[in-house]
């Protein structure tokens, strides 16, 4: 049995679930710099 196809869509997962919280945590980020920003009453 070939095990190719299993290691190839483990790899595919991890891709997927690294980008979803590369995603997640950058749209994170800009929401909270934007509530700091409102905070302080500074505009960009």
């Amino acid at each position: 049995m070939n095990a190719l196809p299993f290691v190839i869509a483990a790899y595919a997962a991890a891709a997927i679930g690294i980008g979803g919280v590369l995603a997640w945590s950058w749209l994170s980020m800009r929401r909270a710099e934007k509530a700091a920003d409102a905070l302080r009453g500074e505009r960009r």
